[in-house]
């Protein structure tokens, strides 16, 4: 049993580094052509969009990955969990936010008030259950305490993609329209926070697909 269970880890961490490398790859292409102006809008919200959907199979697939041991518990019963599996549970509520922002992204003509209630507030909310979702992680790969673990393999997944959501957040915040100029508060900032956090859960991603879950205590990608 425990050969299987191992096996099946195994293929879902796999499964989930691949889609967090793609989803942080296509992001920061988004970014990169929203930045540099070399493509339209609706290609870069498509762009986004293909990303989030990668953003989503992988947070999905962590829960899938956390939840891999003997004994399940009901999705509902929280306390029953280890920090593990919420963390991979907030993660993907974060990607499903997400998805409601890059869906509404594709609407024409919204005011300030509408694109910051459909479109800025669901991106901030995913990024602060990104947050909630690292700091759970970090918590887990320290034992309960945030610790600098460089010698774990699963501690630079968990440190590079909190940082990757810290660059999220910051992006998000500048991404904010301002009712008088109908503009965001700092594109530059919107586009580099994103290019560089989306960077960073590529890279997050890559290293996750060389560490080796167990049935017992599995690091989770944030």
């Amino acid at each position: 049993m425990d050969q299987v269970l191992t096996r099946r880890s195994t293929r879902l961490n796999l499964v989930a580094a691949v889609a967090f490398v793609l989803g942080g790859s296509l992001f920061a292409l988004g970014a990169a052509f929203a930045q540099l102006g070399v493509a339209s809008l609706p290609t870069v919200n498509v762009t986004y969009l293909v990303g989030g959907c990668f953003f989503t199979l992988g947070g999905y697939v962590s829960i899938l990955l956390a939840d891999n041991t003997d004994e399940h518990m009901p999705w509902w019963r929280f306390r029953s969990h280890p920090r593990s599996w919420l963390s991979a549970f907030v993660l993907f509520v974060g990607t499903l936010f997400f998805a409601i922002s890059l869906v509404a992204a594709f609407a024409e003509g919204l005011t300030p008030r509408q694109s910051n209630g459909w479109i800025w507030f669901p991106d901030m909310t995913g990024c602060v259950c990104f947050l909630v979702s690292g700091h759970l992680a970090m918590l887990d790969v320290g034992a309960g305490h945030i610790r600098v673990l460089t010698h774990l393999v699963g501690w630079w997944v968990v440190a590079v993609n909190q940082l990757g959501s810290v660059l999220f957040f910051l992006a998000g915040i500048a991404a904010f329209t301002r009712p008088a100029t109908s503009s965001a508060i700092d594109t530059g900032l919107v586009n580099w926070g994103t290019f560089t956090g989306a960077a960073c859960f590529a890279v997050g991603g890559v290293i996750q697909a060389f560490d080796t879950p167990t049935t017992t205590r599995t690091v989770v990608q944030q």
